[in-house]
């Protein structure tokens, strides 16, 4: 082969293989946007949540693709019990979420689906989409949390939001059910500068917490709870506080994640 020809031929191959870089480079970007948000069914009110993986997961699938797809990169809700992803391209979506209330996909110990109440959706420009799901636990605040010489005082009241019996009538065809699932095991009080207190922002200078065994916390139920911060808080700082409760119960199942149910933060000037 003589030198024009190979010039010739090596051009051939460069302007061939630049089309296809310029071809792949034309793909859109992903530009739609998801707006979500998750509320107690019984009672329209947001639940609240941690802003990181002990929070609600958000988990999405694109059925664009046919069966056998890999889900999207998970994100989290913000602590309002709200979710947003700006990153999306357009196209046909399972959602579903895991959080501290009951399964939506619940499966059987070989993986058969016994309940299904994730969503699909055609995601294009912004789309909203609502969940109503049965939380585990109510945290609420009983009267005003107070604070003295750096340290603060709480009550909280904890009590079921979905009954016992309609746990165990959904938990239990998913297999290897216990009755030990329903057992609360710790309350927190998480202190923070953040606005986002919680677990993922917390000052373990502060932040204190109840443990509880066994069936130990069932009398208590529905009873006000007394919780205090640990340490002396500087004065001089504004600080905010939340409570949190769990029970003896991971989502998704076998993740080993169990997460807390909260209430609203409060807010503190430290004197």
């Amino acid at each position: 082969m003589n030198k024009v020809s190979f010039y010739i031929l090596l051009f051939a191959l460069f302007s061939f293989s630049s089309c296809g870089l310029v071809e792949l480079d034309n793909y859109d970007v992903p530009a739609e946007t998801l707006q979500g948000e998750v509320v107690d069914m019984a009672t329209g009110e947001p639940v609240l949540t941690d802003q990181g993986s002990e929070g609600i997961r958000v988990r999405l699938t694109e059925l664009s693709w046919g069966e056998n797809v890999t889900h999207n990169p998970d994100f989290y809700c913000m602590p309002d019990g709200t979710f947003q992803n700006t990153k999306l391209f357009k196209g046909t979506y399972n959602i579903r979420i895991d959080g501290p209330f009951i399964p939506l996909l619940r499966e059987d110990d070989r993986g058969v689906p016994v309940a299904d109440e994730t969503q699909n959706l055609d995601i294009g420009g912004i789309t909203n989409v609502r969940f109503e799901v049965q939380p585990f636990l109510k945290v609420e605040w009983v009267g005003e949390p107070t604070m003295e010489n750096g340290k603060i005082t709480a009550k909280v009241r904890v009590t079921r939001a979905v009954s016992e019996e309609d746990f165990q009538a959904k938990i239990e065809p998913m297999g290897g059910y216990s009755s030990s699932f329903l057992n609360v095991t710790d309350i927190q009080l998480f202190v923070s500068y953040s606005s986002s207190v919680g677990y993922r922002a917390r000052d373990e200078r502060w932040s204190n917490k109840i443990e509880y065994s066994g069936s130990e916390f069932n009398s208590l139920l529905g009873e006000t709870i007394t919780i205090e911060s640990n340490g002396t808080i500087p004065s001089g700082r504004v600080v905010f506080i939340r409570a949190a409760a769990r029970i003896n119960y991971d989502t998704p199942k076998g993740s080993g994640i169990r997460r807390w149910n909260y209430n609203e933060p409060a807010q503190f000037m430290v004197p």
